[in-house]
């Protein structure tokens, strides 16, 4: 069967649906926690370094396997080694499992846009978020009743995932020229507003205020290839199925530099958005900077409420910005998530491509209704864990095995510079048999021995089996059958 392949009408579209996949809440709640914690601006140092021996080529990796297959993750390692299928189907339902709990975390964000109006958290906005927004049970085990607020902001969430992916490419390539703009003008108008506030200058110095002792301790260099990995979206099957639609003379270095470029400039930039509104917050309560540093849910959903609520002027206005930036960054990674899986779900069953969101959708709205019961935020905290430290480590490992063992990274760097406006040397080559795959088989086995030895989190054995072990080993079974099950269909 010959399936008829469209292209990105642009570019630019291209280049900006890569960076909205790539950006998103992490760059805001976990970047500038990372770098704070691990030496200031001296972490600028290992953060580049991984970014050059690990970002750019894994980014150009995925790209140019995409686009050569003119298919999804799976296809892509299909046309390396037909056995390695089940690699890129294990891509994709990570990034399904991730985009569950993910579309829940912009529930969250819906429901603050609503409650910035009035400042409802008021003196308390810790209390505010666990017991009445949601409204936790005393552990994973006890899953309480779905909240309905958050249900409203779950079901926006994935009605907006339908409604930008109806027709496929075409609608991401407009949808991204707004969406991926939108949060960066945020962006700038929050570092203003927290550049100005008493205390701010505090703030930053501590963002920034090198201490090059840490580079001695190789958790630091981990924590900037982690870092690296996860917000640039590599081994979540979506840039292979955003390459994938790009036209076979299509560059592919460039892109990935400026893909990478912006990814990481928004992420330094949002630190001096982050840590101004933090130093005014220290300043406010009378103590040290680092006492109030928080990063992920509680840094949104909690300290910046509490920063807000503190304004001098215009509180409301810039509660609403803040939740609307967060909802705008989301978007654009959740619905790249839904298209890595959909296209090459679409080219395999041979069906239209809405009618596989549209299932995608309705199978992730159930699953996701699980993090919005009272005892949702403690299974997400698990999934997370397992999905990100695992799953996608080992994708990420397997290309470079694949690609840098079996089909020859040589070969492939040919195939970038033929079509590429910088060509690329040997270091790509090195990156990706040698320095990449250590690094990520190191990380893979120290997280494996501690996550058996130690249960996650302090959560009881039996929800790190559940929601941990069990979901790994799940995916992984369910990802050998649909390599089975599909064979790669012609594609012109």
């Amino acid at each position: 069967m010959t399936i008829s392949r469209e292209n990105w009408a642009s570019r630019t579209g291209f280049i900006m649906a890569a960076v909205g996949s790539a950006i998103g809440l992490g760059n805001v709640w976990r970047f500038p926690y990372i770098c704070y914690e691990n030496g200031g601006g001296a972490f600028l140092i290992p953060y580049f370094f991984a970014l050059f021996t690990c970002g750019f080529p894994l980014l150009m990796l995925e790209f140019v396997m995409g686009k050569r297959a003119q298919g999804g993750a799976p296809q892509a390692f299909e046309s390396i080694r037909p056995f390695m299928a089940w690699a890129g189907w294990l891509a994709c339902l990570c990034a399904f499992t991730i985009v569950t709990y993910y579309c829940a975390i912009m529930a969250w964000s819906w429901d603050y846009i609503w409650y910035s109006l009035k400042l409802a958290w008021g003196d308390d906005a810790g209390s505010f978020f666990r017991e009445h927004v949601l409204n936790m049970s005393s552990g994973p085990g006890v899953l309480g009743a779905i909240q309905g607020p958050l249900l409203i902001g779950l079901v926006l969430t994935w009605a907006a995932i339908v409604a930008i992916l109806w027709k496929g490419i075409k609608s991401v390539g407009k949808v991204v020229m707004v969406t991926v703009p939108l949060p960066v003008l945020c962006l700038v108008i929050l570092a203003i507003r927290g550049l100005t506030l008493p205390g701010a200058v505090d703030g930053v110095t501590y963002y920034l205020q090198p201490d090059f002792s840490k580079l001695a301790d190789p958790r630091v260099w981990l924590a900037a290839y982690g870092q690296v990995l996860f917000s640039l979206s590599l081994g979540m099957a979506v840039l292979a199925a955003y390459a994938s639609y790009l036209p076979k003379d299509a560059d592919i270095s460039n892109n990935a530099f400026m893909t990478g470029l912006l990814n990481c400039g928004f992420s330094f930039f949002a630190g001096f958005a982050v840590f101004s509104a933090l130093g005014f917050l220290a300043y406010q309560t009378g103590v040290p900077v680092q006492d109030v540093v928080e990063s992920g849910p509680d840094l949104a959903f909690i300290t910046y409420p509490t920063i807000i609520s503190q304004l001098p002027f215009w509180a409301p206005f810039f509660g609403v910005l803040f939740f609307f930036m967060l909802l705008t960054l989301g978007i654009d990674s959740a619905f790249s998530l839904v298209e890595g899986f959909a296209t090459p779900l679409k080219d395999a069953l041979g069906i239209t491509h809405i009618k596989v969101v549209i299932w995608i959708s309705i199978i992730g709205f159930i699953i996701g209704m699980l993090f919005i019961t009272r005892g949702g935020l403690y299974w997400l905290d698990i999934v997370d864990h397992y999905v990100s430290d695992y799953g996608l480590v080992t994708i990420a490992l397997v290309e470079c095995i694949v690609i840098g063992w079996f089909f020859g990274a040589r070969k492939l760097r040919r195939e970038i510079n033929e079509t590429s406006e910088v060509r690329i040397g040997i270091w790509w080559d090195i990156c990706i048999m040698f320095i990449t795959p250590l690094i990520l088989g190191y990380f893979l086995i120290s997280s494996l021995i501690k996550g058996i030895t130690e249960p996650y989190g302090g959560y009881p054995v039996w929800a790190n089996w559940i929601g941990g072990w069990g979901m790994i080993i799940l995916v992984i079974a369910i990802s050998v059958f649909l390599g089975i099950k599909f064979k790669r269909k012609e594609v012109q």
